[in-house]
């Protein structure tokens, strides 16, 4: 298939997913390229340089990093390469947008990206460098971040689990010690009522004795 029907057949898919109001969805066909930040562009003109070419793609966002295909003995340009934006959605309008328009005369394709990798040239760059010129700031960011989430997350619910263990090891704790007033109030209750009936029987016995001995002086006292 040459460059243009492939330029034509995309043009009729975004056309379609507009029809159908999936752009911005979960159903869009964008969304299978949503870890790449990357996007192929072809049929330039080959008198634009990379800055150019920049300066053309940033009408959509801000771009990090480009490829600009040329041939190596003459370092001509090829007309095709890749962009890397700094926002994955940008991927999105720059494809909907600049597919099949025409710059200095020639029709351009552009098209996700979504296995590029760019070349080994910056393997001396620092590790931000790189990321943002192979993936731009949000293009397997959003991979990293959910694993750095499910991280927190995980590390919130040990922390829970923790405290709702000591909590309930606090809660145990608290109802045996109330359990343990609650049964020393009742021994000294029941300790407190067996020493007064011990009283009142004490108390009931000598009244008893003495009513008994007056009863025998009051007989001898008849008796004599």
């Amino acid at each position: 298939m040459n460059p243009l029907t492939q330029t034509k057949n995309l043009q009729k898919l975004i056309e379609n997913e507009l029809k159908l109001g999936a752009v911005g969805t979960t159903k869009s066909w964008h969304n299978q390229y949503r870890d790449s930040a990357w996007v192929f562009y072809g049929g330039m003109p080959y008198e634009l340089t990379e800055g150019d070419i920049v300066c053309v793609f940033s009408q959509y966002g801000e771009v990090v990093n480009i490829n600009l295909i040329r041939d190596r003995k003459t370092g001509k340009s090829k007309g095709f390469g890749f962009v890397c934006y700094e926002n994955q959605k940008s991927t999105d309008l720059a494809v909907d947008n600049f597919n099949g328009t025409k710059i200095l005369g020639r029709i351009i394709k552009v098209d996700h990206a979504g296995n590029y990798k760019p070349p080994k040239e910056y393997e001396d760059a620092d590790e931000i460098t790189k990321f943002l010129r192979e993936s731009g700031c949000q293009g397997e960011l959003h991979q990293i971040e959910e694993q750095n989430d499910k991280k927190v997350q995980k590390e919130i619910k040990s922390e829970r689990d923790d405290g709702s263990r000591h909590d309930d090891r606090q809660r145990k704790k608290s109802r045996s010690r109330s359990r343990e007033k609650e049964k020393r109030r009742e021994r000294d209750l029941a300790r407190d009522r067996s020493r007064e009936r011990h009283k009142k029987r004490s108390r009931s016995r000598g009244r008893d004795r003495s009513r008994d001995r007056h009863r025998r002086d009051h007989h001898k006292k008849d008796k004599y």
